[in-house]
């Protein structure tokens, strides 16, 4: 029985690495530039 719990704390941490690393995947991976708008109040120019 204590094994069986040692095995899905394990499994446990493992699904939350992966999950923690594809979200920092994500983040890493939008892609950054120049965001140009115009509209009723002017040009807007911002860095991504």
């Amino acid at each position: 029985m204590k094994r069986n719990g040692l095995y899905l704390i394990i499994i446990v941490l493992a699904v939350a690495a992966g999950v923690l690393g594809y979200k920092v995947y994500q983040d890493r991976q939008q892609t950054s530039g120049i965001n140009i708008q115009v509209g009723e109040e002017g040009i807007s120019v911002e860095t991504k």
